[in-house]
């Protein structure tokens, strides 16, 4: 099909939300690049643990919609074992009581039910879901757009309209902050443990008393720990000190994960806004810019309801 020039599209940022907009627009005809400073897996989202879930994010009605549509990739990506970077794996969501989800999500999650006393010590959901590799998983959506004929570039780029194109998609998450410029985008840092995984096959995610979160996600690189959520810290060091407490929660719920051998450090930073912004824009010059940005730690989960949504805003 004839592409008009019109229709070239450059989406700046090339981490999970950045990608599988490029894969929407370049799927759906367009002439697509993608401009990011960093290969895909030197993102933040390369980082992430990474599990669906339907975290409250606002717009809260919005982020359902978005996630659920997501979900309903994310199922379809999994039955394409070794591939996708996706699999549907059974785990445990503590703290959370059953009514609080089981009337929208139970329609879609049939296997949600109470975790028992066996399973989980205290008030928990026991739900099989998609748990994304997403090393692998970023890598699968650079080759689906380049396979649609996108174009992945390198590019540093110190002002949004710098991008030479008609229509501009800004999926640059923390970056928006300076970008756009939005100085309500904020970092949210994440440490992670990846140890030698002691046979665990089922992901548990944690709440003590504290408010600290332990969560430990059975991966083919290992067994991913966590984690933190550290408001407004930039740091990208890992903390010996808070790598040791992270997995010091993780054995408390499960023994065996002591002294299991550490295989990596990782750390992220969250782009966090109070809202997820999606919306049409204008560029100095009066090219369209779409916004997609301020997804916090639920990218994977909205990502393709996003992307869709992000997709409609360009064309109209």
């Amino acid at each position: 099909m004839a592409v008009e020039p019109s229709d070239e599209i450059v989406v700046v940022g090339g981490g999970v939300v950045g990608l599988t907009t490029a894969v929407v627009l370049a799927e759906g005809g367009r002439r697509v690049r993608v401009w990011s400073r960093d290969a895909a897996e030197a993102t933040t989202s390369a980082v992430a643990g990474a599990l669906w879930w339907p975290y409250r994010i606002e717009p809260a009605a919005l982020a359902r919609t978005w996630g659920l549509r997501s979900l309903e990739v994310c199922e379809e990506l999994a039955r394409r074992p070794g591939t996708t970077g996706v699999r549907m794996v059974e785990g445990v969501l503590g703290e959370t009581p059953l009514d609080e989800v089981a009337g929208w999500l139970a329609a879609r999650v049939p296997e949600l039910r109470a975790a028992t006393p066996g399973e989980y010590a205290g008030p928990g959901v026991r739900a099989r879901l998609p748990l994304i590799d997403m090393p692998a998983h970023l890598a699968w959506l650079r080759e689906r757009f380049t396979a649609a004929g996108g174009v992945v570039e390198a590019r540093t780029v110190s002002s949004l309209a710098e991008a030479d194109a008609p229509v501009v998609v800004n999926c640059t998450g923390l970056a928006a902050r300076e970008l756009v410029p939005d100085p309500s985008v904020r970092p949210v840092r994440g440490q992670l443990v990846v140890v030698e995984n002691p046979g665990l096959d089922t992901w548990l995610v944690s709440r003590d008393a504290a408010g600290e979160y332990a969560y430990l996600f059975p991966q083919p690189g290992g067994l991913v720990l966590g984690g933190t959520a550290e408001e407004d810290v930039w740091s990208l060091e890992p903390d010996p000190a808070t790598a040791e407490a992270i997995v010091a929660r993780c054995a408390q719920l499960r023994p065996e994960v002591a002294g299991a051998k550490v295989l990596e450090h990782r750390v992220g930073l969250r782009p966090t806004r109070p809202a997820v912004r999606v919306e049409r824009d204008a560029l100095p010059d009066g090219r369209l810019l779409v916004h997609n940005y301020g997804h916090g730690g639920a990218g994977v989960t909205v990502a393709w309801g996003c992307a869709e949504e992000a997709a409609r805003l360009v064309t109209g």
